[in-house]
């Protein structure tokens, strides 16, 4: 099937705009689905546009957004954190539920898939959840952050070189990233999930998806990306199988015209 990308944008609750990407099918949508981009990455990320348009190709319209502060989205990083995150999905949903259909399915990389594992419980219309090397807490984080800016134990800001960009930080971020307890959330977590990752993720290890699924509750996929590095750049063929999977996977969950 033949796919389209359409240039939207929508304001968050900070009252930032937020540019996003539509992937629609040319023909019948038969769900919406969000994906949620790494730290410091964008919606424009070459595998993010493989994965939608794998999806779209399957009739699954996939909204990619930029978070707040990042690719050409409006705000400061260094005002943001894992909290505004989580936000900002839930405002993309409120996007799709007013213009088009509540998203179905949330797709999420790296930190990103961490923050779907939240929001999942926030939008209840969503039915499915899958995640692409996500780091099974937020402390991961904080401690590679951190590591690259040790100088936020006594100052507010610092700048780091972080995913190919230079970007600001607030000492606000690891207090934020230190407080969330994603293994509590999984506890109350009902929606179908679907973990993948590589076994050889220098970023996240592997252990992390050992850890999401052990604390997730059924009905859970685990798929090991074997070769796979973390932002699936090496082999253009790891993006394009993460998008069809998730797309057959997801088949048995998603509701054909739930509007209707």
């Amino acid at each position: 099937m033949s796919i389209k990308t359409e240039r939207v944008e929508f304001i968050n609750r900070m009252g930032h705009r937020l540019a996003a990407r539509l992937d629609v099918p040319n023909g019948e949508v038969t769900a919406y689905a969000i994906f949620a981009h790494c730290f410091t990455c964008s919606k424009d990320l070459k595998p993010i546009r493989q994965i939608g348009n794998q999806l779209a190709g399957e009739g699954i319209a996939v909204l990619r957004f930029d978070f707040t502060g990042l690719g050409d989205s409006e705000g400061e990083f260094s005002e943001t954190d894992f909290t505004s995150n989580v936000e900002d999905l839930v405002t993309a949903a409120d996007y799709l539920r007013d213009h088009f259909s509540p998203p179905q399915l949330l797709i999420g990389h790296s930190l990103g898939g961490t923050a779907v594992l939240v929001a999942g419980a926030r939008i209840p219309e969503v039915r499915a959840v899958a995640t692409i090397a996500a780091p099974s807490d937020t402390e991961h984080l904080r401690d590679i952050l951190v590591k690259h800016a040790p100088e936020l134990r006594n100052q507010e800001t610092a700048e780091i070189f972080f995913g190919g960009q230079r970007v600001k930080i607030h000492r606000n971020l690891l207090t934020d990233l230190s407080e969330q307890n994603i293994h509590e959330n999984l506890k109350s977590f009902s929606k179908p999930l679907f973990i993948f990752h590589s076994p050889i993720d220098n970023v996240v290890g592997i252990e992390h998806a050992s850890r999401l699924f052990q604390a997730a509750e059924h009905p859970k996929n685990f798929v090991s990306l074997d070769g796979a590095d973390h932002l699936l750049l090496n082999n253009r063929g790891d993006a394009e199988f993460v998008g069809m999977t998730i797309a057959n996977w997801s088949r048995r969950y998603l509701v054909k015209n739930p509007d209707a």
